[in-house]
C-alpha cells in the first residue's frame, strides 16, 4: 500500500508550477509538461526533471510548508545522505 495520498500527481504539480519548474536548491530549470523532448537521451531528460520531496521524509504528510521542488540529483542527494526513509533506489521519478 503506497503512502503517498491518492491526490499526490495533484499536489506534486501544484508544488512543481509554485516553483516556476526550477529546482529550490541548485535553481536548475526542469522540464514542464509539454516540453520537446526530442533528441534527449533518457538520462538527459532524468537529470532535468522535477521532483517533489518532503522534509520530514514523511509522504502522509503534504502540508505546504514540508514539501520542496527538487530536481532529481538535488533529491537524489538528500536521500543518499540518509535524510530519507526510502532508499535511493525506491525512488520513481515521472517523466
Amino acid at each position: 500500500m503506497s503512502r503517498y495520498s491518492k491526490d499526490w500527481r495533484t499536489i506534486a504539480l501544484t508544488v512543481k508550477e509554485q516553483a516556476g519548474w526550477r529546482c529550490a536548491k541548485c535553481d536548475l530549470q526542469c522540464l514542464r509538461p509539454g516540453d520537446n523532448i526530442t533528441g534527449l537521451t533518457k538520462s538527459e531528460r532524468t537529470k532535468i526533471t522535477l521532483t517533489v520531496h518532503h522534509h520530514n521524509r514523511m509522504p502522509e504528510d503534504n502540508r505546504p510548508e514540508n514539501l520542496i521542488a527538487l530536481c532529481t540529483s538535488c533529491h537524489l542527494g538528500y536521500h543518499t545522505r540518509k535524510q530519507s526513509n526510502v532508499p535511493p533506489g525506491q525512488l520513481s521519478f515521472e517523466f
